[in-house]
């Protein structure tokens, strides 16, 4: 059977396992934004800086990637992908739904923010969000790279998504 995992942040463009194939897709329920504090990739526990997550909102939707793992190599890409995303605990991992752009639907490893974790940021301007990111850097290089990797690879895959489009102009003109 197929292994799926959703990319709607860095895995897009950044996935770290080997992948059999990209298919976009749609996961309902949850909503991408910048709502969790990076203190160990993108910021650091005294600077933290803001990384994706996807935050249960009823009604709401989130298009990204669902990457099918390369055979033999699920084992391998599931304790890649549990040293990388949780190595804070502000990320669940769920087995969720997604709808492929052909209407097939699967099941994928999905990365989802506890909203009851400290990490938990939700609902934080626009504004302060790019004051954030346009400082930050981490383990991982600044915070500026993350968010500019996103939102072009989005739009390069036909997801523009608004919001971090207007974050990525905003930054760029904090960094000037």
């Amino acid at each position: 059977m197929t292994m799926w995992v959703f990319g709607y942040g860095s895995l897009l463009w950044n996935p770290g396992f080997p992948v059999a194939e990209r298919e976009v897709a749609t996961l309902q329920g949850y909503a991408r934004s910048f709502c969790m504090s990076s203190i160990h990739h993108r910021g650091t526990e005294e600077k933290p800086g803001l990384v994706l997550a996807l935050d249960e909102v009823v009604g709401s939707h989130c298009q990204g990637l669902a990457l099918s793992v390369q055979a033999g190599e699920e084992t391998r890409t599931l304790d890649y992908l549990r040293e990388r995303e949780l190595v804070s605990s502000a990320y669940l991992e769920r087995n969720l739904e997604v709808v492929l752009a052909n209407g097939n639907r699967v099941e994928a490893v999905t990365y989802v923010i506890d909203p009851h974790h400290v990490q938990y940021c939700g609902g934080i301007s626009l504004e302060e969000q790019a004051q954030i990111i346009a400082h930050a850097v981490g383990g991982r290089g600044p915070n500026t790279e993350y968010l500019y990797n996103t939102a072009e690879h989005l739009a390069e895959i036909g997801l523009g998504d608004s919001e971090l489009e207007w974050l990525m102009h905003r930054v760029r003109e904090i960094s000037a």
